[in-house]
């Protein structure tokens, strides 16, 4: 069959222009043949298997491979760039409602470091093949169902850092393996039916900063061996049953933080802590604990001291003045007697931003030394002692029951328009250069395990500025939308996290910084304070526009062979588009095409393609601001690339074509329905392209993978959710 000399060239072009893309195309599937390891593969099938999904949260897994076809809840990486496989590094299935058991075939995750089932509803025992996978970094099991005993063979994770297990109801004693773990910093055991002494083997571990073994079944004595831990902050034994057991005259020489020994009947003396500069909070109440309160000048970082319910004796000492700090002293339910000291609430009349409730109910106190003038931020309550018979003491002798179930809201008004943001955007706080911008943050749930205070308000600023240093954002973009104390105590927040200001653009957070967030909160890379103890991440809420984003599904960890195959690729894929672009230019009638494409003609040839749009100049503008220069992100041969955002929130890449490289009408639309056509996981999808204006640009979705650079010097993984 013949062809005029007058089609041939456009025949010409667009076979060999579907040659050189077919080209790259299988250049492309060469270079990405590298897989997750089959073994891991089958690993993570019949961990699916083992599980029950009833909201298909893990429906992903019922297709392609784990590491390249977006398996939820999956990050991959390269272990070393000979490595021919892919494998998990992380499994973070955080709120999924997921039942079932957890499988033994979790040993074949070998390379993995964080292991993340939080806050479902997982039954059964914790698999001993656990303690093989000697990579994990994070055991993440709290919040679930978990019954049985923790396995020894936990003991041989030596790389593991923290191990949460916390809110089940596992039962058995604290393994001694666990002495073995001199990596660990974080123990989060609390809330089991845990049995037994605790082992004084612990005392060897290094580095441990939290222990928190509260509200279980433990018994027998306390170990005064704990005291030799060098890095311990926090120290949580409370509503367990040290029947008979003392509290170790060595405790006083511990550098803890925070001290909870509630309800644990201890009986003995206190001992002196006057010598510990860093202590904050001690609740030592519902015991059996007899003698005087130690007089010795404790730290001026104090804020809560209650020595409630015990069989305290003697008076209230004169060194409770100098707590520049205090929150709350409750020594209610003694038998303490003698004056009760003006000077622990006089310093108060000149601050008062801060409260300060005294508790002394039910004791043998006779007289208040002193000033009897109470600040309005204090609250003192004599209820039940003989210095409550006299008539003209009644704003000393009411009752306290103090609610840790108070809530109050912080959301700040920030006198803007109402209604004026679409859903799911809302106002964001006002940034330095502007007020009242719409935009779309993430939602965080998060609480503090162990606050070493008793009133957050006076914390509120610095709690602020503590997250936000940790996030690497200005302080505006960081909001406490609402705080809650719950039993424990705890303190449960809700974060708002917003993008930061930048022009008259859409503000939301691109997906890159979307997963930075997300994994300084699910990686635990926030360093622990002093004053706000642990926390423990609830929920990381996506909404719809971050929805496409995260989690992003780009292949960051590289191996030689498949880095091998891009690079030859690239330089085929080079060669075949420049033979084309040569062939093109030079069979084309350039100054007619040119000519003719200054501006578009009013019988403009026009083609409907489904899901390839039709931009407008005007669009472009916008979407780049104008291509401003900020928006540039690269140049080829064909043009420069922008960096845009539709009207929609879409980020795009505009591929922007120079005069040299204008085509005609007939042949630019006949390029955009062949582009239309090719579909491959490698390729970016073609979203729309702009004719007009005496310009030609085609809309590609954007995607941020980083450059050649970055794959050669392995800085990137691959990150699947």
């Amino acid at each position: 069959m013949g062809f005029s000399g007058r089609s041939q060239p456009s025949f010409v072009k667009l076979g060999l222009t579907f040659t050189g893309y077919l080209c790259w195309i299988l250049l492309l599937i060469g270079a990405n043949s590298q897989k997750t390891d089959p073994e891991e593969v089958n690993a993570l099938r019949a961990i699916k298997k083992s599980l029950i999904d009833p909201y298909h949260n893990l429906g992903s897994w019922n297709r392609g491979d784990p590491c390249t076809s977006r398996w939820a809840g999956i990050s991959c990486y390269n272990t070393t760039l000979d490595d021919d496989y892919f494998h998990v590094r992380e499994m973070s299935l955080l709120q999924m409602n997921l039942s079932g058991r957890l499988s033994p075939e979790l040993v074949h995750l070998s390379y993995m470091k964080i292991m993340d089932f939080m806050w479902n509803n997982i039954s059964g025992t914790i698999p001993k093949e656990i303690g093989n996978i000697t990579s994990l970094e994070l055991l993440l099991l709290n919040g679930n169902k978990l019954t049985g005993s923790l396995p020894d063979e936990i003991g041989y994770l030596h790389n593991l850092d923290r191990l949460q297990i916390d809110e089940n109801k596992i039962s058995g004693s604290i393994p001694k393996s666990l002495a073995n773990l001199n990596n660990a910093k974080h123990f989060h055991m609390n809330n089991n039916s845990l049995s037994g002494q605790i082992p004084p083997e612990l005392s060897k571990l290094p580095n441990l900063v939290h222990l928190l073994l509260d509200n279980n079944n433990l018994s027998g004595r306390l170990p005064p061996e704990l005291s030799k831990m060098p890095n311990l902050m926090i120290l949580q034994l409370d509503n367990n049953n040290f029947e008979g057991s003392t509290i170790p005259l060595s405790y006083g020489n511990i550098s803890c933080l925070l001290k909870l020994l509630r309800n644990c009947s201890l009986q003995g003396p206190i001992p002196d802590w006057s010598n510990m500069p860093n202590i904050a909070f001690i609740d030592l109440s519902l015991n059996k604990l007899s003698g005087t309160i130690p007089a010795g000048v404790l730290s001026e970082n104090m804020t809560t001291i209650d020595l409630s319910s015990n069989n305290l004796n003697g008076t209230i000492p004169a060194s409770f003045s100098r707590l520049p700090l205090l929150q709350k002293l409750s020594l209610a339910n003694n038998s303490l007697s003698g004056s009760v000291p003006s000077t622990i609430w006089r310093n108060r009349i000149l601050n008062q931003s801060e409260t300060l409730i005294l508790d002394f109910q039910d004791n043998r106190l006779s007289i208040i030394s002193g000033s009897l003038i109470l600040p309005s931020n204090v609250t003192v309550s004599l209820r039940g002692n003989p210095i409550c018979t006299r008539g003209n003491l009644i704003q000393f002798c009411g009752s306290y029951e103090e609610d840790f179930n108070e809530m109050f809201n912080l959301t700040r008004s920030n006198a803007c328009p109402p209604e004026s943001c679409p859903p799911p955007y809302e106002y964001a706080p006002a940034s330095p250069v502007a007020r009242c911008f719409c935009a779309a943050p993430l939602l965080v749930g998060y609480r503090l395990k162990s606050p070493g205070f008793t009133k957050f308000r006076p914390y509120f600023d610095k709690f602020e500025h503590y997250v936000s240093s940790a996030l690497d954002l200005n302080i505006y973009q960081f909001h406490i939308d609402s705080v809650a104390w719950e039993k424990g105590p705890r303190l449960r927040m809700y974060l708002k996290i917003f993008p930061a200001y930048v022009n008259n653009s859409i503000h939301l957070f691109n997906g890159s910084e979307v997963l930075r967030i997300h994994g300084l909160f699910s990686g635990w890379r926030i360093h622990g304070n002093a004053v706000f103890g642990p926390f423990e991440l609830l929920n990381f809420t996506l909404l719809e526009p971050y929805k496409d984003e995260f989690p992003s599904s780009s292949p960051f960890g590289i191996s030689k062979g498949a880095l091998a195959g891009i690079i030859l690729g690239t330089v085929a894929g080079s060669v075949t588009l420049s033979a084309v672009a040569f062939l093109i230019f030079f069979r084309s009638h350039k100054r007619r095409h040119r000519a003719d494409s200054k501006r578009r003609p009013s019988s403009r040839v026009s083609i409907r393609i489904d899901g390839v749009k039709d931009f407008t100049y005007g669009e472009m503008a916008v979407a780049t601001n104008n291509f401003n220069s900020s928006s540039f992100v690269g140049q080829g041969g064909y043009g420069k690339v922008y960096k845009g955002i539709l009207a929609d929130g879409t980020v795009v890449a505009i591929k922007r074509a120079q005069e040299g490289s204008l085509q005609g009408e007939k042949e630019f639309l006949t390029e955009i329905e062949l582009l239309s056509r090719l579909h491959h996981r490698n390729l970016v999808s073609l979203i729309g392209y702009c004719d007009e204006e005496g310009e030609q640009m085609l809309i590609y979705e954007f995607m941020s993978n980083g450059n050649l650079r970055d794959h050669l010097s392995g800085k990137f993984e691959l990150v699947l959710f």
